[in-house]
């Protein structure tokens, strides 16, 4: 392995604005930046607690990310009698993996879980392996599934700030995102006919929220995760037994909207970093930020050693030393 040189750069920063503080009523909650998944505000958001229905995200994203061939699902009799929100697959039916999604997503049904992840993972305890690993994988280390639908199990729990993560992920899934942020879909198969609306009602009524999910089961109560979108700052809003979600969702969106600015951090551009070195960033790096953490920001470019004329490095910006955005520059030499 190539040894490398680090360069670290500080930049000032002006930004303004605090965070109010919101009283949510439920038992946790975390807001992140959807696009770099910093946690910007919480309550509770480590606590280990079930989840319900948000594990879909996770199920409907592994599922994309598997090696699973494209095509039609079987509606197994597990699937078919499967406890809980249906959409009514019968037995032995024919759907398309993608409307089979949708209908997970959009109207959290038990059955399309199972029937998914029977196909993807063999069995239903192979998939929910899956899952684990995948969870593993993205640093999800407080987050144990022990069913693809978020039906309560002792060890089926996760945090508000991991599940707000799960979303994270699974909206960089361009495919994840067509479907997550779909209000109404038909479908029409060989021998049924369905439509299904988003049961996310914060998609229907309020502008700034394009995806999300719901959950509700009597241990877990409701839980509700929202990604906001407004002036081009991006993210994500989870609750975990709140009874008034959908005041908090808006609450707390409205005041991380109002209180953290999106700033650039770099512009678009080429910089000199060593005599005769320089690194071109090709799109401008920006963040949420807040009063007060101007003065933690840090900047480190690592360039790949060697005498190549063009080489890729890598940018990262930090705050307080905890790594916040990496992206790739072009060094020239």
């Amino acid at each position: 392995m190539k040894r490398a040189i680090i360069v670290v750069l500080f930049f000032t920063l002006l930004v303004g604005g605090g965070l109010k503080e919101v009283a949510a009523s439920g038992q946790a909650w975390a807001v992140i930046d959807a696009d770099t998944g910093r946690l910007l505000e919480g309550h509770n958001e480590n606590v280990r607690l079930p989840i319900a229905s948000l594990t879909k995200i996770w199920t409907a994203f592994t599922f994309l990310e598997s090696v699973t061939e494209p095509g039609d699902v079987i509606i197994s009799p597990q699937a078919a009698s499967a406890e809980g929100s249906s959409l009514y697959l019968p037995q032995g039916m024919k759907i398309e993996a993608d409307a089979l999604l949708t209908g997970l997503m959009l109207r959290s049904g038990n059955d399309a879980a199972r029937a998914l992840a029977e196909h993807a993972g063999g069995s239903m305890d192979g998939f929910v392996d899956l899952m684990n690993d995948k969870a593993l994988l993205y640093g999800l280390n407080d987050t144990v599934f022990s069913n693809p639908s978020g039906l309560h199990d002792e060890r089926h729990l996760s945090t508000a700030y991991e599940t707000a993560l799960m979303l994270h992920y699974a909206m960089e899934n361009d495919q994840f995102r067509t479907i997550a942020t779909t209000k109404n879909f038909s479908y029409q198969g060989k021998d049924q006919a369905y439509s299904w609306r988003n049961k996310h009602r914060l998609l229907h009524s309020e502008s700034t929220a394009i995806a999300g999910k719901t959950g509700f089961t009597k241990a877990a109560g409701r839980t509700l995760a929202t990604y906001f979108e407004k002036d081009g700052k991006n993210i994500i809003v989870v609750t975990l037994n709140d009874g008034d979600d959908w005041n908090t969702h808006k609450s707390l969106a409205n005041n991380v909207f109002s209180s953290f600015k999106l700033v650039t951090v770099a512009k678009k551009g080429v910089y000199d970093i060593l005599p005769g070195v320089e690194a071109e960033l090709s799109k401008p790096i920006r963040l949420l930020l807040k009063k007060g953490e101007k003065s933690k920001l840090s900047n480190v470019i690592i360039i790949p050693r060697g005498k190549n004329e063009k080489s890729t490095g890598h940018w990262t910006v930090s705050l307080s030393n905890e790594p916040l955005i990496t992206t790739e520059v072009l060094i020239k030499q």
